[in-house]
């Protein structure tokens, strides 16, 4: 809201595997993951987006440069700075776009943890999906300072129109928040509290049973996996079949 300060930051001093996970944690932390199938199944547009920002910025940095890498998250974007050596000036597009290793022992190694893909696939998923998550397609800017531009959703608003499929389902007048939408989607696989308070960075279980979970739970979107005992330590929620349905009807509905 003010844009005069910074409301939050991590200054990243550590090693490359380290800093990798701070920057996804930053990014988890501060922009939303809204809900989106690919046929039934739920994938994060968020994450499959920012690992490739993450391993860009720590892959292919200039590391003789001292000027420091930088990842601002703006109203509506995110702007990445990055020291490089270019191979060219202005901004890169698929249909002309030539991968080049200029860390290529550091590349190698992020693809052997699964931090990284395939020199130049990154960006092909970057770009596929990029558009759907923020509504513009990304822009990558070749020069002295590698520039990454990604379009994104403000918390409260939807990038996907599956969302709207789901609109009465819960039962409120406001329709489902995007927390019940997250997790009817989390739920097309057995999940613990545990788990879902971990993927929304929460600790009270308390608000996150009751402003969460009990809407799906009356609406019979979610159901328990021990009915007979709703505070066993090996309570599991899961989709009904009602609530598979309502998402193959999401994922049919034209864009």
């Amino acid at each position: 809201m003010d844009v005069d300060r910074y409301d939050d930051r991590d200054l990243v001093r550590t090693n490359l595997i380290d800093s990798y996970d701070r920057i996804l944690a930053f990014v988890r932390k501060h922009l939303p993951d809204p809900f989106h199938l690919e046929g039934i199944e739920r994938v994060s547009l968020r994450d499959i987006i920012f690992r490739e920002v993450a391993s860009n910025m720590l892959i292919h940095r200039e590391y003789t440069s001292g000027a420091p890498a930088r990842l601002i998250i703006e109203y509506g974007r995110v702007v990445t700075e990055n020291a490089n050596r270019p191979h060219g000036f202005g901004d890169l597009s698929l249909s002309t776009f030539a991968p080049f290793p200029k860390n290529p022992v550091i590349g190698a190694f992020f693809r052997e943890i699964f931090r990284a893909d395939e020199l130049g696939s990154g960006m092909r998923k970057m770009m596929k999906y990029g558009k759907l998550y923020g509504g513009a397609d990304p822009r990558l800017v070749e020069g002295d300072m590698f520039r990454m531009i990604v379009s994104v959703p403000e918390f409260g608003t939807s990038a996907t129109p599956h969302m709207r499929e789901l609109e009465g389902q819960v039962g409120t007048k406001s329709g489902p928040s995007r927390d019940q939408v997250d997790v009817l989607g989390l739920c097309l696989t057995e999940h613990s509290m545990k788990e879902l308070l971990a993927h929304f960075g929460r600790s009270n279980r308390t608000k996150l049973r009751e402003q969460v979970l009990a809407p799906l739970l009356a609406s019979g979107l979610i159901e328990m996996t021990i009915p007979d005992k709703p505070t066993s330590s090996k309570q599991r929620y899961r989709i009904t079949e009602s609530g598979r349905k309502a998402l193959e009807a999401t994922a049919r509905k034209p864009e």
